[in-house]
């Protein structure tokens, strides 16, 4: 362990090579994408960021930035510019209102970095889903639904939008914090559609856990190769590895 982050993750390791469908969701464990790039120049942040964010796209993600916030000097700072975009209109559109929500990655990112300094930190969120067990209590939803027998959709899987924020950082942000956080940070949320374990893992959940769980995997390595990374680390809040904990959950022995 290093700086609270776990490294020998079997799963991922260091490599050589304003919408209510959109929540973020805030549990005792969150997970967390660091990322660096050999000898990076503040110029070429703006590439990196824009090819981290469109490649969310592929992989559950959306295709359009859900809000952009730059932060100056440290996190204990007040933001120096805080955007939510709404619905964008194109021109080609004729005018008539609709657009769509969000701006597209490069736009958002471009926009952010007109304030482009060394001790500056540009975050941006963008929504993507996975599959959560919704309560039995609750009432119906038009969210998407797999293919199920009927006792599964007694149990009512259902895929749910949140949001992921994706920072990218100055180099002389936060007293150097990329060294530990990595150039370009990716804060996945919650870990719980990763392991859900505050329900019965039957066959049905741990398709629906193992889903996520590959989805997580896949984009993790489209990131990777999208921006050009040479090392990625992925690491959580309380320092736990979420391979072990998965293999723990299935009851997998070493």
């Amino acid at each position: 362990m290093e700086n609270g982050k776990v490294i020998g993750c079997s799963i991922f390791s260091a490599s050589s090579t304003g919408s209510a469908r959109l929540q973020s969701v805030e549990m005792s464990d969150t997970l967390y994408l660091s990322m660096w790039y050999p000898n990076l120049r503040i110029e070429t942040l703006a590439d990196k960021l824009t090819a981290v964010l469109s490649a969310f796209a592929s992989h559950g993600g959306e295709a359009r930035v859900y809000s952009a916030t730059v932060w100056p000097v440290s996190w204990s700072e007040t933001p120096v510019l805080e955007q939510v975009y709404g619905r964008r209109i194109n021109a080609r559109q004729g005018g008539d209102g609709t657009g769509e929500l969000g701006a597209e990655p490069r736009v958002a990112v471009e926009e952010a970095l007109e304030l482009l300094h060394d001790d500056y930190a540009y975050e941006f969120q963008i929504g993507w889903s996975l599959w959560v067990l919704e309560a039995d209590d609750a009432g119906p939803s038009t969210a998407l639904r797999s293919a199920q027998d009927d006792s599964e959709l007694r149990r009512r899987w259902v895929r749910e939008p949140r949001l992921a924020r994706v920072t990218g950082y100055g180099p002389l942000f936060d007293d150097g914090a990329y060294e530990a956080d990595g150039h370009i940070r990716v804060d996945f949320g919650s870990d719980t559609p990763f392991l859900e374990e505050g329900i019965e893992l039957d066959s049905v959940a741990a398709r629906h856990v193992a889903e996520n769980v590959r989805q997580l995997v896949e984009l993790t390595a489209a990131l990777e190769k999208a921006s050009g990374a040479t090392a990625r680390l992925l690491w959580s809040e309380l320092g736990e590895s979420l391979a072990q904990r998965l293999a723990a959950r299935l009851g997998v022995r070493n």
